[in-house]
């Protein structure tokens, strides 16, 4: 039977990792990856984790299964980050919180849902995307579209976006990135956001939000303006929330897939649901990683602590951008670039063509996917100058 089976090509961020391993030069850098890297290339355990962990490691009893829903204590400290702690949508019982394996798992437990129980409805991303998207929701089934996010110019079109809104179908699904868009880098502003929740009260459309970047754009609370207006203001939103980036806990897949209803009651019924999927898919999600934001956010010490780690990581990020840009002056780039500075959270889209990029790769030995996005956090004081000389270079 396998006789018939195709090869396929691997998935192209794993491929830059395998060719930047074989690479010789010593120059070489990596801006490929999407994951959180310190001053010396390393993604770094916080310490908050760490000490969360020794705690765990001492008092845990068990290794039982913890449910379709993970654990109610996870629960009930991801919804205050979300919503915040004083959130009417919580006070209203509104929303309910499933543990899943990653924002990955989250995600495709709302896709398994809308087909399921919206069947016919589509579902419509930017464009761009984050990739990984388009094979979520179609192997889900859901009949896919895109909406405009950026231009030719390499500038946020937030006037395609809105007007493409306006002609989703009623009752479509919409996915909207909370913050930090991946891969972009452009974020929507407060009063930008008002107006997609207006024409999203128009259409009756159903908000898929992603936030897998919580803390790593302007702030905790800030980042979440997005996901709080819409939750706040119509009756039923979808979230999907993860743990690696703001915790670092990449390898221990912990997110949340999050449903708001109308009411407390719907709520229930929607949770019921969201059970079963959760079911048929993997059972019960893994439970260390949850463990690990329980323990933290259920300390004020630890809180506080992780708090100030995250606060560490977000200002070395958005330092970066800055001083990529200033770096480019002495080139006569750092007009052209200086949309680098303007964008939030780990991911840049550069504006660089595919062929400049491959030059990078393979002049210079600078490793980044090809439609021009960088992972910031691959930046540093060391390789800056090398860098920018180097895409000065291919421009």
């Amino acid at each position: 039977m396998f006789e018939q089976i195709q090869r396929v090509p691997g998935d192209a961020i794993l491929g830059l990792i395998e060719a930047f391993n074989k690479d010789t030069n010593p120059n070489k850098v990596d801006l490929g990856v999407g994951v959180y890297r310190d001053a010396k290339g390393n993604t770094p355990v916080m310490r908050a984790v760490k000490e969360a962990e020794a705690l765990l490691l001492k008092n845990e009893t068990t290794k039982t299964y913890i449910g379709s829903h993970g654990d109610p204590r996870y629960g009930k400290v991801i919804l205050p980050l979300i919503f915040g702690a004083d959130s009417p949508v919580l006070d209203a019982g509104r929303a309910s919180a499933t543990q899943s394996p990653g924002g990955t798992g989250a995600l495709r437990l709302a896709a398994d849902f809308i087909k399921s129980q919206l069947p016919g409805k589509g579902i419509w991303v930017s464009d761009p995307t984050w990739p990984n998207h388009l094979g979520i929701f179609e192997a889900a089934g859901l009949k896919l579209g895109k909406y405009p996010y950026v231009d030719a110019e390499n500038r946020l079109d937030f006037a395609g976006m809105l007007a493409a809104l306006k002609e989703i179908p009623v009752g479509d699904v919409v996915v909207l990135h909370a913050c930090c868009h991946n891969p972009s880098g452009f974020d929507l502003s407060q009063e930008q956001w008002r107006q997609v929740l207006a024409v999203v009260q128009e259409r009756e459309l159903l908000p898929l939000v992603d936030f897998a970047y919580q803390g790593f754009g302007e702030g905790l609370d800030e980042d979440a303006f997005g996901v709080r207006l819409l939750a706040e203001n119509l009756d039923e939103v979808l979230i999907t929330s993860s743990c690696s980036k703001n915790f670092g806990i990449y390898s221990e897949r912990t997110g949340a897939m999050i449903a708001v209803a109308k009411t407390h009651e719907q709520m229930e019924n929607v949770r019921s649901q969201m059970a079963i999927v959760a079911r048929e898919n993997y059972s019960n999600p893994p439970s260390h990683g949850g463990a690990i934001v329980t323990e933290i956010l259920e300390s004020a010490e630890l809180a506080a602590q992780w708090r100030s780690e995250l606060t560490e990581m977000r200002d070395r990020i958005n330092g970066l951008r800055q001083d990529f840009v200033a770096a480019l002056a002495p080139h006569g780039l750092a007009e052209k670039y200086a949309c680098v500075g303007e964008q939030r959270g780990m991911f840049s889209y550069t504006g660089l063509a595919p062929e400049q990029v491959d030059r990078l790769r393979d002049e210079f030995g600078i490793y980044m996917v090809r439609s021009g996005r960088a992972n910031v956090a691959g930046f540093s004081t060391e390789n800056l100058e090398y860098l920018t000389k180097a895409i000065a270079a291919v421009n």
